[in-house]
């Protein structure tokens, strides 16, 4: 059995950390799985291409689910911190690192890292 690499250590990683996520929200829908499966498909040939790019895959595989959860359903993940106004989405920091966040900008808080929502908001331990 040949031991798995490093760039599908992190691929996995990544998916498991959003599913977390997107479990602990109640979003995790078959067709909402498809749209990570799709996410970690791009970021494969992303992180193919530059290697030392894979401790940034878990924020940007994040970030592609958000866009394309936007895009068909509506803001995801919606900030647990600010109790009033607007609700809003939560963003990714940073933009492009590694060890990737769930951040409320309004309130300029963490609220947890990604795979980890589930603890911040009350959805259970991910």
């Amino acid at each position: 059995m040949d031991p798995i690499s490093p760039l599908e250590q992190a691929l996995h990683a990544a998916r498991a950390l959003v599913l977390a996520d997107l479990v602990a929200g109640q979003v995790a829908e078959a067709d909402v799985v498809s749209l990570v499966e799709d996410a970690v498909v791009r970021r494969r040939w992303w992180v193919e291409q530059w290697p030392d790019g894979a401790p940034f895959v878990a924020g940007l595989v994040a970030q592609d689910v958000q866009d394309a959860l936007l895009e068909r359903y509506g803001r995801w993940p919606l900030c647990p911190v600010c109790g009033s106004g607007d609700p809003h989405a939560l963003d990714v920091e940073p933009e492009l690192g590694p060890d990737p966040h769930w951040v409320c900008s309004a309130a300029g808080v963490k609220v947890a890292p990604v795979g980890s929502l589930g603890a911040a908001t009350g959805g259970g331990p991910s």
